[in-house]
């Protein structure tokens, strides 16, 4: 990787990011390095993250479509995206400056609604598209579709279609499966469903998914990464694919994925306990 001009985007209203940010551009100044702080450009070669992981999250999807490579530093605890620890910044930017990264593509889903004649623009999403219904004492049922083929009529809380990147993020909170962010896959999971025999699904990467409202239900809205997208009606219709262009995410050399989720999850043991595998 040739890095000529960086973004560097921080965490809102965060003193330690906006600090740090300061640094960063001093650092990467002395190295010959044009650099700008909230500004993600096409010409940029790489993005710096300074915040946690719903900081990657608001960036991901001008990111992707604009195929710049994204490193984030997290100012709090370890992330599953942000990785890099405030302390080892320098030394993973230097890393990356020598070209000793690997530089990994997560899937990043595309969305968009169907009213009547009108077709809402795309929405991009690196964890999850949820549809989530809005009255408390009512069931959603959401009629579901893999490309033109039938799935199930969801009674549910709502709907859940995740990438592998965010099967550890609100569908694992939903008894989802963890799902290796290599695979391309997307994941249909339901929120709380009435009939236990509802168990989420893994799907190809390649399939167009579609679902709609089977009843009645008030203020059943589409949710994009956490940002509310649209309210769904009865004659709605919302499709779900893989995006043309993937984020390009740069993972901290120190830590292994599963290194990552023993961390997060409390899995027990480490690696230095319980040694290594003889062949």
């Amino acid at each position: 990787m040739k890095i000529c001009k960086v973004g560097i985007i921080c965490k809102k209203d965060s003193s330690a990011a906006l600090g740090m940010s300061r640094e960063l551009l001093s650092w990467l100044g002395e190295r010959g390095i044009t650099a700008a702080v909230d500004t993600i450009a096409d010409d940029m070669d790489l993005l710096i993250i300074l915040g946690g992981d719903g900081t990657l999250l608001h960036v991901a999807d001008q990111a992707s479509r604009l195929q710049v490579p994204v490193v984030g530093v997290n100012l709090g605890d370890l992330g599953f995206l942000t990785e890099v620890a405030v302390s080892e910044r320098y030394e993973v930017l230097e890393r990356i400056l020598a070209g000793q990264v690997v530089v990994e593509e997560r899937l990043m889903l595309k969305a968009r609604l169907h009213h009547g004649d009108e077709v809402a623009d795309w929405r991009y999403a690196l964890n999850d598209v949820v549809v989530s219904k809005g009255s408390v004492d009512q069931l959603a049922q959401l009629s579901t579709w893999a490309n033109q083929e039938y799935i199930t009529t969801y009674r549910a809380d709502g709907l859940i279609f995740s990438t592998p990147t965010g099967s550890t993020a609100y569908n694992l909170s939903a008894g989802g499966p963890i799902v290796n962010p290599a695979l391309q896959s997307i994941l249909v999971t339901p929120i709380c469903p009435f009939m236990l025999e509802s168990r989420p699904v893994l799907l190809p990467a390649t399939v167009c998914l579609t679902t709609r409202l089977a009843g009645p239900a008030n203020g059943v809205k589409v949710i994009v990464d956490g940002q509310p997208a649209w309210e769904m009606s009865a004659s709605d219709t919302l499709e779900v694919m893989a995006s043309e262009r993937p984020l390009r995410l740069i993972c901290s050399p120190q830590k292994d994925y599963f290194e990552i989720l023993r961390n997060k999850l409390n899995w027990g043991g480490r690696a230095g306990e319980v040694g290594k595998i003889k062949r």
